[in-house]
């Protein structure tokens, strides 16, 4: 190759690389984000709202229950790293 050959690629380059970082901009930009959800706001919270109620998500355990599924999560781990445990001494 020589230099002219070069340089149009380079300048191709460039010029490629200019478009993907603008094509990019578009999804990366966080004002462009903030503005939607300021100004769809109340859309927002409804769709979420419906959304809770249609898969029947509750965030208000109470502290009771929070603790009875950790403690639930925390022997059944408990157990499974005991019986590899065992496995592994077995073989």
């Amino acid at each position: 190759m020589n230099n002219e050959e070069l340089i149009k690629e380079n300048l191709a380059l460039k010029d490629e690389i200019q478009l993907l970082k603008e094509h990019l901009k578009k999804y990366t930009a966080p004002l462009n984000k903030k503005k939607y959800y300021e100004n769809n706001k109340e859309e927002i919270k409804a769709k979420v709202k419906e959304y809770k109620e249609k898969t029947n998500y509750y965030s208000n355990l109470t502290i009771e229950k929070k603790k009875e599924y950790a403690k639930r999560a925390y022997l059944n781990k408990k157990a499974k790293l005991e019986k590899e445990k065992q496995e592994n001494q077995n073989i």
